[in-house]
């Protein structure tokens, strides 16, 4: 078991008090945005075995097998195949989309072929890996995600009554429901700034004013107003207009797949995801938006937000399916005086808390104290038994033992 020393990105639209908080700690006034916790060689957390702290990129590579199991390096090469996260949102983040395993390898050999450096700010791929993800509340957690239907959207857009955006309420209309949200996006993302400030000025005016009323579509009226109060002008107000509004309670959880158009908004919750830091950007955002890059990777396909509840897992886990291998989340929450939880071996895990205090005592009698905010490293061959009284966060690889 070793304890994690973690990075906290300084993003500019973090929280300036809900990690410093999770944390115990004393705000410094300036934004906190995201906690990274794993082996990512952006912000590799570091660990110290009595020989000084080191990344654990290094302590991995130094030993794939026996930190993170032979059936994971199998799986997954001799990487942590994930990268956990607290994510603490006070504005809303780009509304992005990530890429699936291929485009990512195509596009990262592309960029490097073509020598942009890494920290470009057009480059788009960070490495070559999928990003796929899930984000977990810990408290009321509020964003857009996934394609409406054609029809709704086009209900949304003509709802705000702004001449501007007939056209695309048309053009939602009038096709098959995936080619018109393709086109309803290019036209979006394509339109010259100067032309479609107007309209984009007009839709947030009339937003704000349907948001503070009582009809079927006020909550994602208000919400991409507030949005839109962040970034005035920009066009990203009527690209989260296509998608679903959604608010997650504490213990629910929003899974993420490639292709998939979101952006969050605020709240505090943990996210897990590949072990990538893939973006690419369609709005609310002064970085780099490569819009013929990002048609490529979004997938035009309407359907529900897949918003998850856990389930009933081994020792009174609850668990948190996704379709993905590289990651999986579950989460205890261990009452007073409740008997020790079991945690499962035989690949690498990292432990969060994230309420009360759970001390962790290994198969030798070591112990760990884990207070709200710290975290754990756990190698693959060891055996770990959580109590106290808290609630403890587990992040693994989702591989079945041999």
């Amino acid at each position: 078991m070793d304890r994690l020393v973690n990075t906290v990105r300084p993003y500019a639209w973090g929280s300036t008090t809900a990690l410093p908080e999770l944390l115990g700690e004393e705000p410094t006034g300036s934004p906190q945005a995201e906690l990274w916790m794993g082996a990512h060689p952006g912000a590799p957390s570091r660990i110290d075995r009595g020989d000084g702290p080191r990344p654990l990129t290094d302590v991995i590579a130094a030993d794939p097998a026996g930190e993170l199991g032979a059936d994971s390096v199998e799986a997954f090469g001799p990487t942590l195949p994930f990268l956990f996260k607290v994510l603490a949102a006070a504005v809303p983040l780009s509304v992005q989309v990530h890429p699936d395993r291929r485009q990512a390898r195509d596009g990262f050999a592309a960029e490097e072929a073509a020598g942009i450096p890494l920290g470009a700010p057009h480059r788009n791929y960070k490495d070559d890996n999928h990003k796929p993800e899930l984000v977990c509340a810990l408290t009321p957690f509020e964003g857009f995600c996934g394609f409406r239907h054609a029809d709704e959207a086009a209900e949304i857009f003509a709802g705000l009554e702004v001449d501007g955006l007939k056209p695309y309420a048309d053009l939602l209309h009038a096709h098959p429901e995936g080619d018109a949200l393709r086109e309803v996006l290019t036209a979006v993302l394509t339109a010259d700034r100067n032309e479609i400030a107007e309209t984009v000025s007009e839709a947030a005016v009339a937003a704000e004013r349907l948001g503070a009323g009582d009809g079927p579509h006020a909550a994602a009226y208000a919400a991409a107003a507030r949005a839109a109060h962040h970034h005035p002008g920009d066009p990203g107000l009527l690209a989260v207009l296509l998608l679903h509004h959604v608010v997650l309670q504490p213990g629910e959880a929003l899974y993420l797949g490639a292709g998939v158009p979101h952006v969050y908004l605020s709240g505090l919750g943990v996210e897990l995801m590949a072990n990538s830091d893939n973006v690419l950007r369609c709005g609310f955002t002064p970085k780099h938006v490569d819009v013929p890059e990002l048609l490529r990777v979004v997938r035009f396909e309407p359907g529900d937000p897949a918003v998850l509840r856990p389930e009933a897992g081994e020792d009174e886990a609850e668990v948190y399916t996704t379709p993905v291998d590289e990651f999986q989340l579950s989460r205890h929450v261990i009452p007073a005086a409740a008997a020790p939880r079991t945690l499962p071996a035989h690949v690498a895990q990292i432990l969060l808390c994230t309420q009360g205090e759970v001390t962790l005592r290994d198969a030798e009698g070591a112990e760990l104290r884990l207070a709200s905010g710290q975290s754990a490293y756990i190698r693959a061959d060891a055996t770990v038994r959580a109590e106290g009284e808290g609630t403890l966060f587990r992040a693994a690889a989702a591989v079945t033992p041999r």
